[in-house]
Parts: C-alpha cells; structure tokens; sequence
C-alpha cells in the first residue's frame, strides 16, 4: 500500500508539472501573438480589384538623359510618364466624423474625388474613395491623410509610364497618315460601292483616332494626378486584454490539451499492458507445448 501511495504522488507530480508548464506556455503565447481584441474587417481584400473602369491618373516629370560621354554630349531633357498610386486602408470609430474629415483635408489640398462608393449599414459601414491629387501635394497629402482614424494598411506603387505614351503617339501618327491617305482616295472618282466601303473605312478610322485621343487626354499636362485609393472601415475602437482574460483564455486551452494528453497516455498504457499479457500468454503456451 505505500509503495502504491509513493508511484501515485510520483505520478500525479509529473502530471502536474505538464499542466502548469502547458498554462504558462500558453500564457506566454497571448502577450507575444496579440494585444489586443481587434473588432476588425478583412483588410487584405482589395475593393477596387472589382471596379472597372476607373479613371487612369498619370502625371509627368523632367528627367536628365546625360550622353556616354559627359563632355562631348550635352545633357537632354524629356518628360517621365508614371502612374502613382497610394492605397490606405483606414478603420474608423468616428465613422460620419472622419467621412468628412476625408472630405475637408481633400478640398483642402485642391484634390478631386473621382469616384465614391458608400457600403453597409450603420455600425458596419465601408466608405471607399479615388482621389486625384496634384503631384506637387501628393506626398503632403499622402502623410496627412493618415492621420484620420486608425490606418490598418498602406502602400505606394510607382509605374512608369513613358514607353506606352510614346507608342499611343507613335499610333496616332499611324492612323492620322491612314485617315488622310483614304480622304485622299475619297477625291477619286470610283462606283459607288467602293466609294461606300472607302467611307465605312474612314469612319472606322476616326472612330479609332478618337477613342486613342481620349487615351492621349489622360496624359495632358492640365489632367496630370496621382491616385490615392483611401477605403475608411466604421469599427468599434480596439480594447486591451486583461489579465483576467488571459488567465481565462489559457486555462480553457491548458485543461483541454492537458485533458488529450492524459487521454493519449492513458490509451498507450493500456495497449502496452495488453501487448505485455499477450506476450505473457504466448510465452505460458510455448513453455506448455515443449513439454
């Protein structure tokens, strides 16, 4: 009976043991992982991934093209086309509140909203804006903006531009030689099927020449923006764990885990001690057979 008492305190130290270190670990995991309750929308998601036809912003900058040889080649100056875009993904407790912030500091810095979508009802609303910004302000306007509500992500991307600019101009050239080359045949005398089909063909080409003059119209000097996609999230403002909390949370996981383990080991011990009478048993068989 002692004996047993002595492996039962043994076994019960070692038991112990396991479970304070599995809540102490798991203590430890709750103030490194997180802290804070974050009452949040997933911010990952990239609502104008799904939106067509967004106005295209590009702006332009002077840029040096000095010659392999600095003396004998003079330094050349050219416009850079780029696209800039900056994504601000902003939650907000002060939804109506910071709504108008955004639009104040945009009226502020001379800045055009492009495009508005409102989303969801009251105390899960969504407020995404396309801004068109003046270059000169873009960066002020980037820095300032952030500064409303609490800013869950942000990006800025840079494109450069200049390469499909010069092959839109290279285009319009084509197709302006193309439309006065067939007005030219138009002069001619001719049936008047061919002349109809030359007049199908000269209206295509200005169809054309139009829709690239539109494309051209986004990259004029008076039109040059930078884009800030600001999405403003409405979510309740984010509280600290307590301790108590804590305590809560890791012995709920410490008893649940702690509560497999016993099981596990008390399954493996039973299908040893099995094993051990079946190979008791096969022993007891064979000493019976040798004689």
């Amino acid at each position: 009976m002692p004996n047993f008492k002595t492996q039962f305190w043994r076994i019960s130290k070692w038991f112990g043991a396991v479970f304070i270190l599995l809540f102490i670990f798991r203590l430890i995991y709750g103030y490194v992982a997180g802290g804070s309750v974050n009452y949040n929308n997933n911010y990952s998601e990239d609502f104008f991934s799904s939106i067509e036809n967004l106005r295209k912003n590009y702006a332009s900058e002077k840029i040096l093209i000095k010659g392999a040889n600095y003396q004998a080649v003079p330094s050349l100056s050219t416009n850079q086309k780029f696209e800039k875009t900056a994504s601000i993904k902003t939650k907000s407790s002060e939804f109506e509140k910071d709504d108008k912030l955004i639009k104040g500091k945009t009226k502020s810095y001379s800045a055009v909203i492009q495009y508005e979508q409102n989303v969801g009802q009251q105390g899960n609303r969504q407020l995404h804006l396309v801004i068109g910004v003046n270059p000169a302000k873009f960066d002020s306007f980037y820095v300032d903006i952030q500064k409303i509500g609490l800013v869950k992500t942000k990006e800025i991307t840079k494109v450069d531009k200049t390469n499909e600019y010069r092959q839109l101009n290279a285009k319009k050239v084509s197709i302006e030689k193309t439309l006065q080359s067939l007005n030219e045949l138009k002069s001619r005398g001719g049936e008047i099927t061919d002349f109809i089909a030359l007049n199908d063909k000269i209206l295509e080409t200005e169809e054309k020449l139009q829709e690239l003059g539109v494309e051209l119209g986004n990259f004029d000097s008076e039109n040059e923006f930078c884009t800030v996609k600001l999405s403003l999230y409405e979510g309740a403002t984010e509280k600290k764990i307590g301790l108590f909390h804590r305590v809560k949370v890791s012995l709920e996981w410490t008893i649940k885990y702690f509560a497999i383990i016993v099981f596990i080991s008390l399954v493996l011990s039973l299908t040893i001690f099995v094993l051990l009478l079946i190979a008791d048993k096969l022993k007891v068989m064979n000493l019976l057979n040798n004689k």
